[in-house]
């Protein structure tokens, strides 16, 4: 199984601001070109977004479903891939004192992509993880800053308690 984490230096409540935005996912989301909701209001269960990718002259559609949502904490998701069959995503965020640990869990769940997996796939999902969390924090820490830029001259945002978030 892929599993990859990465600390991004914002609160979990940015991270999911980004996360429930699914407008944004071809943002963070490697090989995505673009995407549009298909069905439901993302990331509610049930709820789709078709995404497009585009290889050379080649664009491939297909959508991803929504199959758990801890507002806040978890997001599962099933990405179907065509003829490849769909994988599990799942995202979870954990407070790390002012900052969210990210731990995205990915693997074949349906088709041919279960047959295929090996050492090698696995690499390749590896790399491909590492560059979608680094998108991810790139983005969500923007996100921060410019809430921090249009925050009044002297506001001073109080800690939440018990959520070891930033802050601000």
């Amino acid at each position: 199984m892929a599993v990859r984490h990465r600390l991004i230096r914002t609160s979990p409540r940015t991270v999911w601001e980004v996360l429930s935005d699914g407008s944004r996912y071809a943002e963070w989301v490697v090989g995505t070109a673009s995407t549009e909701p298909v069905r439901g209001r993302w990331p509610e269960l049930g709820s789709a977004i078709r995404f497009q990718v585009r290889l050379g002259p080649v664009t491939l559609s297909n959508h991803t479903v929504v199959r758990r949502c801890e507002p806040g904490s978890d997001l599962e998701l099933e990405a179907k891939a065509g003829s490849l069959g769909t994988a599990r995503i799942a995202i979870a965020l954990k407070p790390w004192g002012d900052y969210c640990l990210v731990v995205v869990d990915e693997h074949p769940l349906r088709g041919m992509g279960g047959f295929v997996h090996n050492a090698g796939v696995e690499a390749l999902i590896q790399l491909r993880h590492r560059s979608m969390l680094h998108r991810l924090a790139d983005l969500c820490e923007e996100v921060a800053a410019e809430e921090e830029r249009r925050r009044p001259m002297g506001h001073v945002v109080a800690p939440q308690t018990g959520g070891g978030e930033p802050r601000g």
